[in-house]
Protein backbone atom coordinates (compact mmCIF):
# COMPACT_ATOMS: atom_id res chain seq x y z
CA UNK A 1 0.00 0.00 0.00
CA UNK A 2 1.58 3.49 -1.11
CA UNK A 3 2.34 5.33 2.31
CA UNK A 4 1.05 8.16 1.25
CA UNK A 5 -2.28 6.42 1.39
CA UNK A 6 -1.11 5.27 5.12
CA UNK A 7 -0.68 8.76 6.07
CA UNK A 8 -4.89 9.16 5.48
CA UNK A 9 -6.12 6.42 7.36
CA UNK A 10 -5.50 5.82 11.55
CA UNK A 11 -3.87 2.64 12.27
CA UNK A 12 -6.75 0.84 13.76
CA UNK A 13 -8.78 1.10 10.20
CA UNK A 14 -6.06 -0.36 8.46
CA UNK A 15 -7.96 -3.83 8.08
CA UNK A 16 -10.82 -2.01 6.38
CA UNK A 17 -8.26 0.29 4.30
CA UNK A 18 -7.23 -3.09 3.01
CA UNK A 19 -10.84 -4.23 2.93
CA UNK A 20 -11.45 -1.04 0.58
CA UNK A 21 -8.64 -1.57 -1.48
CA UNK A 22 -9.49 -4.92 -2.36
CA UNK A 23 -13.23 -3.61 -2.81
CA UNK A 24 -11.52 -0.84 -5.23
CA UNK A 25 -10.04 -3.44 -7.50
CA UNK A 26 -12.99 -5.17 -8.01
CA UNK A 27 -15.17 -2.13 -8.87
CA UNK A 28 -12.08 -1.39 -11.43
CA UNK A 29 -12.49 -5.09 -12.93
CA UNK A 30 -16.11 -5.06 -13.15
CA UNK A 31 -17.34 -1.40 -13.93
CA UNK A 32 -14.09 -0.54 -15.84
CA UNK A 33 -13.44 2.50 -13.72
CA UNK A 34 -10.35 4.42 -13.52
CA UNK A 35 -7.07 3.12 -11.78
CA UNK A 36 -7.20 6.04 -9.30
CA UNK A 37 -9.73 7.65 -7.57
CA UNK A 38 -10.08 11.13 -5.43
CA UNK A 39 -11.50 10.80 -1.90
CA UNK A 40 -13.17 12.97 -0.12
CA UNK A 41 -14.18 13.89 4.05
CA UNK A 42 -17.95 13.05 4.08
CA UNK A 43 -17.59 13.41 7.96
CA UNK A 44 -14.83 15.42 9.72
CA UNK A 45 -11.87 12.26 10.90
CA UNK A 46 -11.84 12.12 14.73
CA UNK A 47 -16.12 12.48 14.99
CA UNK A 48 -18.20 9.33 15.59
CA UNK A 49 -20.86 8.86 13.18
CA UNK A 50 -24.05 7.04 14.06
CA UNK A 51 -24.62 3.97 11.91
CA UNK A 52 -28.60 5.59 11.53
CA UNK A 53 -26.83 8.68 9.89
CA UNK A 54 -24.62 6.37 7.53
CA UNK A 55 -27.57 4.45 6.32
CA UNK A 56 -29.67 7.76 5.58
CA UNK A 57 -26.54 8.82 3.52
CA UNK A 58 -26.20 5.43 1.92
CA UNK A 59 -29.97 5.39 0.98
CA UNK A 60 -29.59 9.02 -0.55
CA UNK A 61 -27.36 7.65 -3.02
CA UNK A 62 -29.37 4.40 -3.52
CA UNK A 63 -32.07 6.13 -4.54
CA UNK A 64 -30.03 8.22 -6.74
CA UNK A 65 -28.40 5.10 -9.08
CA UNK A 66 -32.40 3.97 -9.28
CA UNK A 67 -33.16 6.88 -10.45
CA UNK A 68 -30.19 6.70 -12.85
CA UNK A 69 -31.57 3.14 -13.73
CA UNK A 70 -35.09 4.43 -14.11
CA UNK A 71 -34.19 6.73 -16.92
CA UNK A 72 -33.70 3.95 -18.99
CA UNK A 73 -36.38 2.47 -21.65
CA UNK A 74 -38.22 -0.82 -20.15
CA UNK A 75 -39.40 -3.45 -21.87
CA UNK A 76 -43.48 -3.33 -23.41
CA UNK A 77 -45.05 -6.48 -23.80
CA UNK A 78 -48.41 -6.65 -25.76
CA UNK A 79 -50.03 -10.12 -25.91
CA UNK A 80 -50.96 -11.81 -28.76
CA UNK A 81 -54.12 -13.39 -30.78
CA UNK A 82 -54.99 -14.25 -34.00
CA UNK A 83 -52.84 -17.24 -36.26
CA UNK A 84 -51.56 -16.94 -39.77
CA UNK A 85 -54.16 -19.53 -41.25
CA UNK A 86 -56.26 -18.00 -43.80
CA UNK A 87 -58.91 -20.17 -43.59
CA UNK A 88 -59.17 -19.51 -39.91
CA UNK A 89 -58.37 -15.82 -39.21
CA UNK A 90 -55.45 -14.90 -41.41
CA UNK A 91 -54.01 -12.01 -38.84
CA UNK A 92 -52.69 -11.77 -35.93
CA UNK A 93 -53.75 -8.83 -33.55
CA UNK A 94 -53.07 -7.13 -30.29
CA UNK A 95 -54.99 -4.86 -27.82
CA UNK A 96 -53.80 -0.94 -26.75
CA UNK A 97 -55.48 0.83 -23.85
CA UNK A 98 -55.52 4.73 -24.57
CA UNK A 99 -57.42 7.36 -23.13
CA UNK A 100 -58.19 8.55 -20.00
CA UNK A 101 -60.24 6.39 -18.25
CA UNK A 102 -58.15 3.78 -20.28
CA UNK A 103 -60.28 1.69 -22.83
CA UNK A 104 -59.14 -1.45 -24.81
CA UNK A 105 -58.88 -1.27 -28.69
CA UNK A 106 -58.21 -4.58 -31.00
CA UNK A 107 -55.49 -3.63 -32.97
CA UNK A 108 -53.72 -5.64 -36.35
CA UNK A 109 -49.73 -5.98 -35.86
CA UNK A 110 -48.69 -4.54 -38.69
CA UNK A 111 -44.58 -3.55 -39.81
CA UNK A 112 -45.45 -2.98 -43.04
CA UNK A 113 -47.23 0.21 -41.88
CA UNK A 114 -46.26 3.22 -39.54
CA UNK A 115 -48.97 4.69 -37.89
CA UNK A 116 -51.13 3.50 -35.37
CA UNK A 117 -55.03 4.10 -35.82
CA UNK A 118 -58.08 3.08 -34.42
CA UNK A 119 -61.89 3.53 -35.50
CA UNK A 120 -63.33 6.71 -34.35
CA UNK A 121 -67.14 7.90 -33.79
CA UNK A 122 -68.93 8.65 -35.65
CA UNK A 123 -67.24 6.42 -38.63
CA UNK A 124 -68.45 5.82 -42.28
CA UNK A 125 -67.81 1.86 -42.94
CA UNK A 126 -66.47 0.71 -39.90
CA UNK A 127 -67.59 -2.55 -39.09
CA UNK A 128 -69.76 -2.72 -35.25
CA UNK A 129 -69.28 -6.21 -34.96
CA UNK A 130 -66.76 -9.39 -35.24
CA UNK A 131 -66.64 -12.40 -36.19
CA UNK A 132 -63.54 -12.64 -34.31
CA UNK A 133 -65.20 -12.37 -31.10
CA UNK A 134 -63.68 -9.20 -29.92
CA UNK A 135 -65.52 -6.00 -28.59
CA UNK A 136 -65.64 -3.11 -31.25
CA UNK A 137 -65.74 -0.22 -28.83
CA UNK A 138 -65.00 3.44 -31.26
CA UNK A 139 -62.96 5.45 -30.00
CA UNK A 140 -64.30 8.93 -28.99
CA UNK A 141 -62.24 12.02 -28.15
CA UNK A 142 -64.41 13.81 -26.39
CA UNK A 143 -64.72 11.38 -23.79
CA UNK A 144 -61.29 11.40 -22.83
CA UNK A 145 -60.17 13.94 -20.48
CA UNK A 146 -56.67 13.64 -21.94
CA UNK A 147 -57.26 13.77 -25.49
CA UNK A 148 -56.23 16.98 -27.97
CA UNK A 149 -56.60 17.11 -31.72
CA UNK A 150 -53.45 17.76 -33.69
CA UNK A 151 -53.44 20.90 -35.24
CA UNK A 152 -51.93 21.59 -39.12
CA UNK A 153 -49.51 23.84 -37.48
CA UNK A 154 -48.36 21.03 -35.53
CA UNK A 155 -45.28 19.91 -36.28
CA UNK A 156 -45.96 16.39 -35.58
CA UNK A 157 -48.24 17.29 -38.79
CA UNK A 158 -45.48 17.68 -40.67
CA UNK A 159 -43.79 14.86 -39.76
CA UNK A 160 -47.21 12.64 -40.22
CA UNK A 161 -46.78 13.25 -44.16
CA UNK A 162 -44.07 10.86 -44.92
CA UNK A 163 -46.37 8.19 -43.34
CA UNK A 164 -49.19 9.15 -45.52
CA UNK A 165 -51.55 11.39 -47.60
CA UNK A 166 -51.81 14.10 -44.92
CA UNK A 167 -53.82 17.56 -45.46
CA UNK A 168 -55.82 20.06 -43.21
CA UNK A 169 -59.63 19.45 -42.38
CA UNK A 170 -61.52 22.04 -40.50
CA UNK A 171 -57.77 22.83 -39.22
CA UNK A 172 -56.81 19.26 -37.87
CA UNK A 173 -54.22 17.55 -39.20
CA UNK A 174 -56.29 14.70 -41.48
CA UNK A 175 -54.58 11.57 -43.30
CA UNK A 176 -55.61 9.02 -46.28
CA UNK A 177 -54.03 5.34 -45.94
CA UNK A 178 -54.36 3.34 -48.82
CA UNK A 179 -53.23 -0.52 -48.55
CA UNK A 180 -52.00 -3.31 -51.03
CA UNK A 181 -55.18 -5.33 -50.78
CA UNK A 182 -57.16 -2.08 -51.96
CA UNK A 183 -58.67 -1.14 -48.91
CA UNK A 184 -58.05 2.33 -47.36
CA UNK A 185 -58.96 4.67 -44.59
CA UNK A 186 -59.15 8.24 -43.53
CA UNK A 187 -59.20 10.22 -40.74
CA UNK A 188 -57.70 13.04 -38.42
CA UNK A 189 -55.07 12.53 -35.81
CA UNK A 190 -55.10 12.88 -32.17
CA UNK A 191 -52.94 13.40 -29.11
CA UNK A 192 -53.76 10.87 -25.83
CA UNK A 193 -52.62 8.43 -23.12
CA UNK A 194 -51.31 4.99 -24.43
CA UNK A 195 -50.76 2.82 -21.29
CA UNK A 196 -48.17 0.39 -21.32
CA UNK A 197 -47.26 -2.72 -19.49
CA UNK A 198 -44.01 -2.04 -18.76
CA UNK A 199 -41.08 -4.53 -16.99
CA UNK A 200 -38.21 -3.52 -15.48
CA UNK A 201 -35.30 -3.29 -12.85
CA UNK A 202 -35.36 -6.53 -10.88
CA UNK A 203 -38.18 -8.43 -13.15
CA UNK A 204 -40.86 -5.69 -11.71
CA UNK A 205 -44.16 -5.56 -13.68
CA UNK A 206 -45.19 -2.07 -13.70
CA UNK A 207 -48.51 -0.08 -15.97
CA UNK A 208 -46.88 3.20 -17.16
CA UNK A 209 -48.00 5.62 -19.78
CA UNK A 210 -46.81 7.58 -22.74
CA UNK A 211 -48.77 10.67 -24.91
CA UNK A 212 -48.72 9.61 -28.45
CA UNK A 213 -49.72 10.70 -31.73
CA UNK A 214 -52.51 8.24 -33.30
CA UNK A 215 -54.96 8.13 -36.20
CA UNK A 216 -58.62 8.68 -35.39
CA UNK A 217 -60.80 6.50 -38.28
CA UNK A 218 -63.91 8.42 -39.54
CA UNK A 219 -64.10 6.49 -42.69
CA UNK A 220 -62.95 2.34 -43.87
CA UNK A 221 -63.81 0.96 -47.30
CA UNK A 222 -62.81 -2.22 -48.92
CA UNK A 223 -61.99 -4.97 -47.07
CA UNK A 224 -61.53 -3.34 -43.69
CA UNK A 225 -65.50 -2.71 -43.58
CA UNK A 226 -66.07 -6.54 -43.77
CA UNK A 227 -67.11 -8.20 -40.40
CA UNK A 228 -65.38 -11.83 -40.75
CA UNK A 229 -62.16 -10.84 -39.23
CA UNK A 230 -62.93 -7.16 -38.14
CA UNK A 231 -60.65 -5.52 -35.98
CA UNK A 232 -60.54 -2.28 -34.82
CA UNK A 233 -57.25 -0.31 -36.33
CA UNK A 234 -54.15 -1.41 -37.57
CA UNK A 235 -50.87 -1.09 -35.16
CA UNK A 236 -47.99 0.09 -37.38
CA UNK A 237 -44.49 -0.76 -36.55
CA UNK A 238 -42.70 0.82 -39.32
CA UNK A 239 -39.46 3.18 -38.87
CA UNK A 240 -41.46 6.82 -39.60
CA UNK A 241 -41.10 8.93 -36.59
CA UNK A 242 -44.53 9.10 -35.63
CA UNK A 243 -44.72 5.21 -35.42
CA UNK A 244 -45.60 4.42 -31.73
CA UNK A 245 -41.77 2.40 -31.53
CA UNK A 246 -40.10 6.01 -32.42
CA UNK A 247 -42.33 8.33 -30.32
CA UNK A 248 -41.50 5.94 -27.03
CA UNK A 249 -37.91 4.95 -28.05
CA UNK A 250 -37.37 9.14 -28.41
CA UNK A 251 -39.51 9.67 -25.42
CA UNK A 252 -36.99 7.04 -23.67
CA UNK A 253 -39.53 5.24 -22.12
CA UNK A 254 -39.01 2.00 -24.81
CA UNK A 255 -36.02 0.57 -26.84
CA UNK A 256 -35.74 1.19 -30.65
CA UNK A 257 -36.38 -1.92 -31.27
CA UNK A 258 -39.26 -4.84 -31.39
CA UNK A 259 -39.82 -8.29 -31.36
CA UNK A 260 -41.99 -10.60 -32.19
CA UNK A 261 -42.59 -14.41 -32.41
CA UNK A 262 -46.14 -15.46 -33.63
CA UNK A 263 -47.34 -19.08 -32.88
CA UNK A 264 -48.16 -21.12 -36.29
CA UNK A 265 -50.18 -24.06 -34.81
CA UNK A 266 -53.48 -24.50 -32.85
CA UNK A 267 -55.56 -21.59 -32.14
CA UNK A 268 -51.84 -19.23 -32.85
CA UNK A 269 -51.11 -16.18 -30.65
CA UNK A 270 -47.78 -15.50 -29.83
CA UNK A 271 -45.69 -12.57 -28.38
CA UNK A 272 -45.05 -9.08 -29.18
CA UNK A 273 -42.49 -7.29 -27.37
CA UNK A 274 -40.63 -3.47 -27.64
CA UNK A 275 -37.55 -4.90 -26.58
CA UNK A 276 -34.92 -7.71 -28.22
CA UNK A 277 -35.28 -11.24 -27.97
CA UNK A 278 -32.25 -13.06 -27.50
CA UNK A 279 -31.53 -16.36 -28.74
CA UNK A 280 -27.89 -18.22 -29.05
CA UNK A 281 -29.32 -19.09 -32.90
CA UNK A 282 -29.92 -15.89 -33.81
CA UNK A 283 -28.44 -14.50 -37.21
CA UNK A 284 -29.27 -10.87 -38.46
CA UNK A 285 -29.10 -9.30 -42.09
CA UNK A 286 -28.60 -5.66 -42.80
CA UNK A 287 -31.55 -3.45 -43.29
CA UNK A 288 -31.59 -1.78 -46.90
CA UNK A 289 -31.33 1.89 -46.21
CA UNK A 290 -33.72 4.82 -46.92
CA UNK A 291 -36.20 2.51 -47.80
CA UNK A 292 -40.20 3.39 -46.54
CA UNK A 293 -40.53 -0.38 -45.29
CA UNK A 294 -38.54 -3.21 -43.72
CA UNK A 295 -36.53 -3.92 -46.56
CA UNK A 296 -33.42 -6.52 -46.70
CA UNK A 297 -31.50 -8.08 -49.46
CA UNK A 298 -32.32 -11.59 -50.65
CA UNK A 299 -29.45 -12.52 -52.50
CA UNK A 300 -30.66 -16.37 -53.81
CA UNK A 301 -32.91 -19.20 -52.34
CA UNK A 302 -31.81 -22.61 -52.36
CA UNK A 303 -34.18 -26.02 -52.25
CA UNK A 304 -32.60 -29.13 -50.71
CA UNK A 305 -29.20 -27.34 -50.23
CA UNK A 306 -29.04 -26.42 -54.45
CA UNK A 307 -29.08 -22.91 -55.50
CA UNK A 308 -31.73 -21.89 -57.93
CA UNK A 309 -31.00 -20.23 -61.47
CA UNK A 310 -32.50 -17.09 -60.33
CA UNK A 311 -30.50 -13.70 -61.31
CA UNK A 312 -29.86 -11.89 -57.93
CA UNK A 313 -30.92 -8.84 -59.72
CA UNK A 314 -34.51 -10.08 -59.52
CA UNK A 315 -34.49 -9.17 -56.07
CA UNK A 316 -32.56 -6.23 -56.47
CA UNK A 317 -34.20 -2.60 -55.79
CA UNK A 318 -34.27 -0.56 -59.08
CA UNK A 319 -36.33 2.59 -58.90
CA UNK A 320 -37.46 2.25 -55.50
CA UNK A 321 -39.60 -0.78 -56.64
CA UNK A 322 -38.96 -4.38 -55.83
CA UNK A 323 -37.03 -6.01 -53.45
CA UNK A 324 -37.99 -7.79 -50.02
CA UNK A 325 -40.00 -6.76 -47.71
CA UNK A 326 -40.84 -8.12 -44.36
CA UNK A 327 -44.23 -7.56 -43.61
CA UNK A 328 -46.45 -8.71 -40.61
CA UNK A 329 -49.21 -7.56 -42.23
CA UNK A 330 -49.36 -10.19 -45.06
CA UNK A 331 -50.62 -13.29 -44.73
CA UNK A 332 -48.77 -15.43 -47.25
CA UNK A 333 -45.77 -15.01 -49.11
CA UNK A 334 -44.68 -13.27 -52.24
CA UNK A 335 -41.87 -13.74 -55.01
CA UNK A 336 -40.77 -11.77 -57.52
CA UNK A 337 -42.09 -13.37 -60.90
CA UNK A 338 -38.66 -14.30 -61.90
CA UNK A 339 -38.58 -15.96 -59.22
CA UNK A 340 -41.58 -17.87 -58.62
CA UNK A 341 -41.33 -20.36 -61.40
CA UNK A 342 -38.25 -21.78 -60.57
CA UNK A 343 -38.85 -22.54 -56.85
CA UNK A 344 -42.48 -23.85 -57.73
CA UNK A 345 -40.79 -26.21 -60.58
CA UNK A 346 -37.69 -26.83 -57.62
CA UNK A 347 -40.36 -27.99 -55.11
CA UNK A 348 -42.52 -30.10 -57.77
CA UNK A 349 -39.55 -31.67 -59.21
CA UNK A 350 -38.11 -33.13 -55.39
CA UNK A 351 -41.93 -34.93 -54.89
CA UNK A 352 -42.25 -35.81 -58.08
CA UNK A 353 -42.14 -39.58 -56.93
CA UNK A 354 -43.88 -39.27 -54.06
CA UNK A 355 -46.92 -36.92 -54.83
CA UNK A 356 -50.05 -36.45 -57.26
CA UNK A 357 -49.24 -32.89 -58.55
CA UNK A 358 -52.70 -30.95 -59.52
CA UNK A 359 -54.26 -27.29 -60.23
CA UNK A 360 -56.21 -26.09 -58.31
CA UNK A 361 -58.15 -22.81 -58.35
CA UNK A 362 -55.19 -21.50 -60.17
CA UNK A 363 -52.73 -22.54 -57.59
CA UNK A 364 -49.89 -25.59 -57.84
CA UNK A 365 -51.06 -28.40 -55.13
CA UNK A 366 -50.19 -32.06 -54.20
CA UNK A 367 -52.32 -34.94 -53.41
CA UNK A 368 -50.54 -36.58 -50.35
CA UNK A 369 -51.03 -39.58 -48.55
CA UNK A 370 -48.23 -39.37 -45.83
CA UNK A 371 -46.41 -37.04 -43.66
CA UNK A 372 -46.00 -33.64 -45.64
CA UNK A 373 -42.64 -32.58 -43.54
CA UNK A 374 -41.27 -36.39 -44.36
CA UNK A 375 -42.01 -35.66 -48.41
CA UNK A 376 -40.95 -31.96 -49.23
CA UNK A 377 -37.17 -30.33 -49.44
CA UNK A 378 -36.31 -28.02 -46.97
CA UNK A 379 -36.31 -24.14 -48.38
CA UNK A 380 -33.42 -21.82 -47.98
CA UNK A 381 -33.74 -18.00 -48.00
CA UNK A 382 -30.58 -16.75 -48.10
CA UNK A 383 -29.53 -13.20 -47.57
CA UNK A 384 -26.78 -10.13 -47.14
CA UNK A 385 -24.23 -11.08 -44.55
CA UNK A 386 -24.61 -14.37 -44.79
CA UNK A 387 -27.90 -15.38 -43.18
CA UNK A 388 -30.31 -18.04 -44.31
CA UNK A 389 -33.73 -18.67 -43.23
CA UNK A 390 -35.13 -22.21 -43.25
CA UNK A 391 -38.30 -23.08 -44.55
CA UNK A 392 -39.74 -26.07 -43.43
CA UNK A 393 -42.72 -27.30 -45.73
CA UNK A 394 -45.22 -26.24 -43.58
CA UNK A 395 -43.67 -22.92 -43.90
CA UNK A 396 -44.14 -22.24 -47.63
CA UNK A 397 -46.92 -24.92 -48.12
CA UNK A 398 -51.36 -24.92 -47.48
CA UNK A 399 -53.71 -27.50 -46.19
CA UNK A 400 -56.22 -26.84 -48.09
CA UNK A 401 -58.85 -29.71 -48.20
CA UNK A 402 -59.05 -33.44 -48.47
CA UNK A 403 -59.72 -35.57 -50.92
CA UNK A 404 -60.82 -39.22 -50.75
CA UNK A 405 -58.53 -39.40 -47.45
CA UNK A 406 -55.69 -37.27 -49.16
CA UNK A 407 -54.83 -34.28 -48.02
CA UNK A 408 -54.26 -31.47 -50.71
CA UNK A 409 -51.70 -28.70 -49.81
CA UNK A 410 -51.16 -26.20 -52.11
CA UNK A 411 -47.62 -23.70 -52.57
CA UNK A 412 -48.64 -20.59 -49.85
CA UNK A 413 -45.78 -18.53 -52.13
CA UNK A 414 -47.77 -16.15 -54.71
CA UNK A 415 -46.86 -13.38 -56.91
CA UNK A 416 -47.46 -10.03 -57.84
CA UNK A 417 -47.82 -9.46 -61.70
CA UNK A 418 -45.68 -7.09 -62.86
CA UNK A 419 -44.37 -5.67 -59.67
CA UNK A 420 -40.96 -7.51 -58.97
CA UNK A 421 -41.40 -7.17 -55.23
CA UNK A 422 -41.09 -10.30 -52.66
CA UNK A 423 -43.04 -10.07 -49.36
CA UNK A 424 -42.54 -11.97 -46.44
CA UNK A 425 -45.40 -12.52 -44.69
CA UNK A 426 -47.03 -14.24 -41.69
CA UNK A 427 -46.67 -17.89 -43.76
CA UNK A 428 -42.61 -17.83 -43.62
CA UNK A 429 -42.60 -15.59 -40.20
CA UNK A 430 -44.45 -17.46 -37.75
CA UNK A 431 -42.95 -20.33 -35.53
CA UNK A 432 -39.51 -17.89 -35.39
CA UNK A 433 -38.21 -15.04 -33.56
CA UNK A 434 -37.98 -12.30 -35.76
CA UNK A 435 -36.02 -9.09 -33.91
CA UNK A 436 -35.93 -5.63 -35.59
CA UNK A 437 -33.00 -3.97 -34.37
CA UNK A 438 -33.75 -0.34 -35.68
CA UNK A 439 -31.10 1.34 -33.58
CA UNK A 440 -28.36 -1.15 -35.67
CA UNK A 441 -30.64 -1.31 -38.72
CA UNK A 442 -30.58 -5.10 -39.06
CA UNK A 443 -33.40 -7.54 -38.43
CA UNK A 444 -32.77 -11.29 -36.99
CA UNK A 445 -34.41 -14.90 -36.74
CA UNK A 446 -34.32 -17.78 -35.32
CA UNK A 447 -36.17 -21.01 -35.93
CA UNK A 448 -38.53 -21.12 -32.38
CA UNK A 449 -41.66 -22.60 -30.20
CA UNK A 450 -43.13 -19.33 -29.74
CA UNK A 451 -45.66 -21.52 -27.05
CA UNK A 452 -42.57 -21.00 -25.15
CA UNK A 453 -40.90 -18.61 -22.84
CA UNK A 454 -38.07 -16.17 -24.00
CA UNK A 455 -35.53 -14.03 -22.94
CA UNK A 456 -35.54 -10.17 -23.55
CA UNK A 457 -32.92 -7.97 -23.77
CA UNK A 458 -33.77 -3.70 -23.93
CA UNK A 459 -31.03 -1.48 -25.40
CA UNK A 460 -30.54 1.96 -25.29
CA UNK A 461 -30.67 4.60 -28.84
CA UNK A 462 -27.16 3.96 -30.16
CA UNK A 463 -26.91 0.42 -29.38
CA UNK A 464 -25.04 0.81 -25.59
CA UNK A 465 -26.79 -2.31 -23.38
CA UNK A 466 -28.28 -1.29 -20.50
CA UNK A 467 -30.94 -3.99 -19.52
CA UNK A 468 -29.32 -7.62 -19.52
CA UNK A 469 -32.29 -10.19 -19.73
CA UNK A 470 -32.39 -12.79 -17.40
CA UNK A 471 -36.11 -13.67 -17.64
CA UNK A 472 -38.75 -15.34 -19.42
CA UNK A 473 -42.09 -14.14 -20.98
CA UNK A 474 -44.86 -16.31 -23.04
CA UNK A 475 -48.49 -15.87 -23.54
CA UNK A 476 -49.37 -17.05 -19.78
CA UNK A 477 -46.82 -14.99 -17.98
CA UNK A 478 -45.16 -12.15 -17.24
CA UNK A 479 -42.14 -10.62 -18.82
CA UNK A 480 -38.91 -10.40 -16.26
CA UNK A 481 -35.52 -8.69 -16.77
CA UNK A 482 -32.44 -8.33 -14.01
CA UNK A 483 -30.13 -5.97 -15.01
CA UNK A 484 -27.42 -8.02 -13.54
CA UNK A 485 -24.26 -6.70 -15.40
CA UNK A 486 -24.38 -2.95 -13.51
CA UNK A 487 -26.27 -4.70 -10.25
CA UNK A 488 -22.80 -5.50 -9.10
CA UNK A 489 -21.59 -2.90 -9.54
CA UNK A 490 -23.66 -0.95 -7.51
CA UNK A 491 -23.66 -3.55 -4.53
CA UNK A 492 -19.82 -3.43 -4.37
CA UNK A 493 -19.39 0.55 -4.96
CA UNK A 494 -22.19 0.63 -2.00
CA UNK A 495 -20.21 -1.62 0.16
CA UNK A 496 -17.09 0.43 -0.46
CA UNK A 497 -19.01 3.77 0.23
CA UNK A 498 -20.05 2.52 3.17
CA UNK A 499 -16.35 0.83 4.17
CA UNK A 500 -14.80 4.19 3.31
CA UNK A 501 -17.31 6.57 5.29
CA UNK A 502 -16.17 4.58 8.41
CA UNK A 503 -12.78 5.11 7.76
CA UNK A 504 -13.91 9.01 7.65
CA UNK A 505 -13.83 9.19 3.82
CA UNK A 506 -16.29 9.22 1.08
CA UNK A 507 -16.77 8.79 -2.67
Amino acid sequence: MPESFHGRIPAALMLTGAVVLVLLQAVVVVGEFPASLTLERAFPVNNQVELGELRNRDGLRHRRILQQQDGNPDVVDFRVQGTYDPYRVGLYYTKVQLGSPPKDYYVQIDTGSDVLWVSCTPCNGCPTSSGLQIPMDFYDPSSSSTSSVISCSDQRCSQASRSSDSGCNNKQCSYTFQYGDGSGTSGYYVSDYMHLNTIGLDSATSNSSANVVFGCSTSQSGDLTKTDRAVEGIFGFGQNGLSIISQLSSQGIAPDSFSHCLVGSGSGGGILVIGQILDPDMVFTPLVQSQPHYNVNLQSISVNGQTLPIDPSTFAISDNQGGTIIDSGTTLAYLAEAAYTPFVDAITQSVSQSVQPLISKGNRCYLITSSVSSIFPTVSLNFAGGASMRLRPQDYLLQQNSVNGAEVWCIGFQTISNQGITILGDLVLKDKIIVYDLGGQRIGWADYDCSSSVNVSSTSRGGRSEVVNAGQFNAGTSLQITRYELTAVFILASILHLAMTIGGFSL
